[in-house]
């Protein structure tokens, strides 16, 4: 699946979005994003270009975009997504301009020109995730199967096999975890 640059840092920015918020009832699961400061890390991790200064309307409007991306990464169907995507990207304002800024060469913003950051978030992403649902890959939007994490992420890989938010981590810790349970199995 061939990905453009900016496409990618528009998916990474919705998946660390959607990371921010606390998963079920996983042991320590905390919103992340609960107040200015970690908006504006938020902004600087991710990026984002052209974002005023940030004020605590946004810290809402960002709060609210991130619930409509959790629930286009649990559409049960491509067509629930899309009638999501298409609301989402819609209410953003949406003005495709080619940019060459900070470095970068030409690439495309959907956001218009002067928009909040949540603005940009949803226009930005949106048209990152309609990419992947136009490519019939929506399956790749998803959540860690370690049990006690859930994080999102979208499976890049080429057989579309990964499981895992972070397989150092997640992986890993249930791979052991399974070998430790066959040895005490083992040893009776």
């Amino acid at each position: 699946m061939m990905i453009t640059h900016d496409t990618r840092c528009a998916l990474d920015a919705v998946v660390d979005l959607l990371n921010t918020a606390p998963e079920g009832e996983a042991p320590g699961a905390s919103d992340s994003l609960t107040d200015l400061p970690a908006l504006g890390e938020f902004v600087r991790r991710n990026d984002i270009s052209d974002v005023g200064t940030l004020g605590t309307g946004d810290l809402t409007a960002v709060r609210s975009l991130r619930a409509r991306f959790a629930q286009i990464f649990a559409a049960g169907d491509d067509r629930t997504a899309a009638e999501q995507l298409n609301s989402l990207v819609a209410s953003a304002g949406t003005t495709p301009r080619l940019t060459d800024h900070d470095g970068y060469d030409w690439h495309v913003h959907y956001f218009a020109p002067g928009a909040s950051v949540a603005e940009h978030l949803a226009a930005d992403g949106g048209m990152a995730l309609a990419f992947i649902v136009v490519a019939g890959e929506r399956e790749r939007l998803r959540r860690c199967e370690a049990p006690d994490c859930r994080h999102a992420f979208v499976d890049l890989s080429r057989n579309r096999s990964r499981r895992y938010c972070d397989s150092r981590t997640c992986g890993n810790r249930l791979h052991v975890a399974a070998y430790r349970a066959r040895r005490r199995e083992a040893a009776g």
